[in-house]
């Protein structure tokens, strides 16, 4: 908007037209306060308790090695911005990492539940070689500076004791920690993520659970779970036995997340194997954001409670360098569960040996700014790559 400005006799008419900007302004700068506010509390408030060139065809059915790398839920804020950069690949918000020397090393169930009691920023907790018989939860923090790790070898198996009605391995509003290379087994839920924000899960093998072997929920952002074995999940019920799962499902909103989405935004999900999950290898809820799934290794020979390696509800979501074999009908599916959701995520230089009767990537919302890249190679899909046109 132009103005015009008379120098000379109209000093009341400038002094007003200051006037009258100084109001608009301030009006404006209370506004985007109040609109900050209101998001950030909805954010974090926690319950208590395209014809287009052929894709190239791999002739092997074999799986290459993966690379090393009730009322109403509040008014949706999906993101605005455009496709996410590969660039991130290379930007984990958390890096390969190994475990100090330790600070205290526990031998029994009863010292582990301790050790994580009292855990201060910097700690390292070393998990001797034995089975740990319990559902160990953490609820303290170590910082950015100083995480909190706890580290031990496959030898030590955390037991929770039964696939109904425990979690192996709760970090609950527990962020900064650092956990590497043990067992988690015979739970319902294996590891799950509560509220946190800088967790790593490295190296582990999580086997033998009821529903889904690692959750991510509650506005968990800027965790990595990065080189675990998944194997058995869904022992108790086949479609709730997802290898990682982020977000809450929208259905689920009021009881977790106070009936606003679950932002759990800006998680990596890098390098895993999964073998024997039941549902899909990785569920991206709507709500999330801005992740990314890359260089994973899915074996859909197991899955009976899902249609797809990788089931995509979130925004912008970076899917790259994975390698999968026997699709239990798809590769990969993009789903809009709520308005808003299920947009702007980009396939790339993925491998689909699928063998079944359904696309190597499913886009059930054809108009969603969802991009699947011409490089992405498949075989076996009996409809083909994929039912949009690749880039």
């Amino acid at each position: 908007m132009s103005r015009s400005w008379k120098v000379g006799g109209n000093g009341p008419l400038l002094a007003a037209a200051i006037l009258g900007m100084i109001v608009t302004f301030g009006a404006g700068w209370a506004l985007a306060g109040a609109t900050e506010e209101t998001d950030s509390s909805s954010a974090h408030s926690l319950p208590a308790a395209a014809g287009s060139p052929s894709a190239t065809s791999v002739t092997s059915t074999a799986l290459p090695s993966a690379p090393p790398t009730s009322s109403a839920p509040t008014p949706l804020e999906a993101p605005l911005s455009g496709l996410p950069s590969m660039r991130k690949l290379a930007r984990p918000p958390i890096k390969t990492f190994t475990c100090p020397e330790a600070t205290v090393r526990v031998s029994t169930a009863d010292e582990l539940t301790a050790a994580m009691a009292v855990a201060r920023p910097g700690a390292s907790i070393d998990l001797r070689p034995g089975v740990y018989h319990g559902a160990f939860v953490a609820t303290r923090s170590g910082t950015a500076r100083k995480p909190i790790y706890l580290c031990g070898t496959r030898t030590a198996v955390l037991d929770a004791g039964s696939i109904k009605g425990k979690y192996g391995l709760h970090l609950n509003q527990a962020s900064w920690w650092r956990v590497k290379g043990f067992t988690v087994r015979n739970a319902q839920k294996g590891v799950m993520l509560d509220g946190v924000t800088g967790v790593g899960l490295q190296d582990l093998l999580v086997d033998g659970i009821g529903d889904e072997a690692v959750h991510l929920r509650r506005h968990s952002t800027k965790n990595v779970v990065r080189g675990l074995t998944i194997g058995r999940a869904g022992l108790r019920k086949p479609k709730f036995g997802e290898g990682v799962y982020i977000g809450t499902a929208e259905s689920n909103w009021c009881q977790i997340t106070s009936c606003a989405q679950d932002r759990s935004d800006g998680n990596f999900i890098l390098d895993n194997n999964f073998k024997q999950t039941s549902a899909e290898a990785v569920d991206i809820k709507e709500g999330t954001s801005g992740g990314v799934v890359a260089g994973n290794r899915f074996d859909g020979a197991s899955i009976t409670g899902a249609d797809s390696w990788v089931d995509v509800k979130g925004n912008g979501w970076l899917i790259a360098n994975n390698r999968g074999v026997r699709a239990p009908f798809d590769g990969y599916q993009v789903h809009e569960i709520v308005d808003g959701f299920g947009y702007r995520n980009l396939f790339s230089a993925n491998i689909s040996v699928v063998n079944a009767g359904g696309l190597a990537f499913k886009v059930t919302k054809t108009k969603s700014g969802n991009v699947v890249r011409c490089n992405n190679k498949v075989t076996g899909a009996g409809e083909g790559l994929t039912n949009v046109d690749c880039s």
